[in-house]
């Protein structure tokens, strides 16, 4: 897939600027409220200074998921490079503002396919780093790894983090006590206190756009 056109300058604290209230807009809003001309607008510029940076809707909102993405690498680096990588993959997806960010992208994937490229080629990279730091942590816990694979824990860990969120959101919350205390028990078997810290990841190469 060839990159979104780039006209104004990446580094550009203008560009940053439109980025950061798109982000916003998609935020407080959601993504339907995203167009070049209200974003102009919001920053209190012409919609053709805008398209000097994104020519089109679809360049503006690809370049923030983008930046995003590579926002929650860093962080998703750091949390499985920590000494309880699966507690911390758990703390990280349950941050609201991130998780409320990738659901806005994703219901927007079901209009714009360009979006939908983008999120898959995300979770592929994404998956492969939690993969392998939970490999090693597997590796370590006294439990039937037959049962408990990578695949399944990271999609378990995340995937109920950010569906409670979501509840939490719009004041969904039973059975949500309850569903914390059964993932600190599973974290406690699979992290047990004491246990040796988990090695450095390394982060598989970008796939080729």
């Amino acid at each position: 897939m060839t990159s979104p056109r780039r006209f104004g300058p990446e580094n550009s604290a203008t560009r940053s600027r439109l980025l950061d209230t798109t982000e916003r807009l998609m935020l407080e809003e959601g993504y339907a409220a995203v167009s070049t001309r209200r974003v102009a607008k919001e920053v209190g510029l012409t919609p053709a200074l805008v398209h000097y940076y994104f020519k089109t809707t679809d360049d503006l909102l690809v370049a923030l998921y983008r930046r995003s993405t590579e926002r929650n690498l860093e962080q998703l680096d750091a949390a499985l490079n920590s000494e309880r990588p699966l507690q911390a993959l758990w703390d990280l997806s349950s941050d609201a503002v991130r998780t409320g960010l990738t659901m806005e992208f994703r219901a927007l994937a079901n209009h714009r396919k360009v979006i939908g490229v983008e999120i898959a080629r995300y979770a592929e990279q994404a998956r492969g780093l939690q993969a392998a730091a939970i490999s090693r942590v597997l590796e370590r816990a006294p439990i039937d790894q037959k049962l408990f694979t990578p695949a399944g824990v990271t999609v378990l860990i995340a995937g109920l983090a950010r569906a409670m969120v979501m509840e939490e959101g719009v004041g969904i919350t039973a059975g949500h006590e309850d569903a914390r205390a059964i993932v600190e028990w599973l974290l406690g078997r699979l992290e047990p206190e004491g246990s040796p810290p988990n090695r450095a990841t390394e982060r598989p190469a970008t796939p080729p756009s």
